[in-house]
């Protein structure tokens, strides 16, 4: 953990007790838990058919090379839908009450591409922990390409990111398979940061070469070999894939935390934060279309931010009912509860805000 942050302990109305109360009541009195249940189930096979069938159909059926374009265009929808309701609930340990099946839903992370130890010191320690916090939260990091934050240090080129990131988005997970990983593992295990018992990091580079190895012989080079196609066409569709899933997953991401509406605070000259965690994550984050059928099942729950920060461990099967709870409770202790009743609105409030930290500092208002 990075120890150079510290939050308010100071939680005088006990707004945070009071919600943790009411959430558990509600739990307890339906008797019912906190973990996945059948939905979160089913949807698990609808997803991994969305992203694993279209893979055996372009392998053994003989189509026409477009629609097998367009079927690993499907595959990275299915990809992102794999990782956002199935792997996130399991590193999150919210899929299921058994460890052994958290474990096995979270590690579909490597037929996304990723990697279990990477993803959970990036998202679970870095990102929930120091949410919106220049310098810590790594999801605000762009290298100088984007400028997320009004901390960052602006550049020329900022002047046109609200209209060239979209296209960079589309490389996340293919950022992923490449260099990313590799990059963030030799980082973070030199700062040991970890997530629960700093792992072995022998056995963790082992498992990285090993994982990607077998990922590249899966999307790679078993179609080579199988395929009556160039190799120069395969990539094509693994490109494809990979840019889908990342314009899906980048753009849900950003739509929670950056954008207009949201704070990205600094610490005072003591390193420590105004307010306690949990009203820190008030400030920082917003919802998205809570009342869509389609994105709440989609985004698995991504679209209900707010209340999967307060309560990470909570699957997100049960966020629409317990929003209800939070939102009550934020409005009668007096405190913020951010949200956009369209993904259309919260997708321009993404962009405003990136053109507003486009604009040369001097020249902003």
């Amino acid at each position: 953990m990075n120890n150079t942050i510290k939050f308010s302990r100071t939680d005088s109305a006990k707004f945070f007790r009071t919600l943790n109360s009411r959430v558990n009541t509600y739990f307890k009195e339906n008797n019912i838990k906190k973990t996945g249940n059948w939905k979160l189930y089913v949807k698990t096979a609808v997803m991994l058919t969305l992203f694993l069938a279209p893979y055996v159909l372009i392998l053994t059926l003989d189509l026409n090379q477009w629609i097998k374009l367009l079927l690993a265009v499907v595959i990275g929808i299915g990809m992102a839908g794999v990782g956002m309701n199935v792997m996130h609930d399991g590193n999150h340990e919210s899929y299921s009450t058994k460890k052994w099946i958290n474990k096995l839903m979270g590690s579909t992370i490597y037929i996304l591409s990723g990697n279990v130890y990477n993803w959970k010191v990036q998202h679970n320690v870095l990102h929930h922990t120091f949410t919106n916090i220049h310098g810590h939260d790594e999801d605000l990091e762009a290298g100088e390409i984007i400028r997320f934050t009004k901390h960052a240090k602006w550049r020329k080129h900022h002047r046109f990111q609200h209209y060239y990131s979209i296209f960079l988005y589309g490389l996340l997970t293919l950022k992923w398979s490449m260099t990313s990983d590799f990059l963030q593992m030799k980082r973070y295990l030199a700062k040991k940061l970890s997530y629960g018992k700093f792992p072995n990091p022998t056995k963790e580079w082992v498992k990285l070469f090993v994982t990607k190895s077998l990922y590249a012989t899966l999307w790679v080079v078993i179609p080579m070999l199988i395929l009556d196609l160039a190799w120069w066409k395969i990539l094509i569709g693994y490109v494809a894939m990979h840019y889908t899933a990342g314009i899906i997953l980048s753009v849900i991401f950003q739509l929670a935390h950056v954008v207009e509406e949201t704070e990205m605070p600094l610490p005072d000259e003591t390193g420590t934060i105004d307010n306690t965690m949990p009203i820190h994550q008030l400030y920082t984050t917003t919802n998205f279309s809570t009342k869509s059928w389609f994105w709440n099942w989609f985004t698995g729950g991504l679209n209900h931010q707010v209340e999967h920060h307060i309560f990470p461990h909570i699957s997100h099967v049960h966020y629409t009912k317990i929003s209800k709870i939070v939102k009550e409770t934020t409005k009668e202790f007096n405190l913020p509860y951010k949200e956009f009743e369209t993904t259309r609105k919260a997708i321009i409030s993404h962009f405003k805000h990136l053109k507003e930290m486009g604009t040369r500092p001097s020249l902003q208002a």
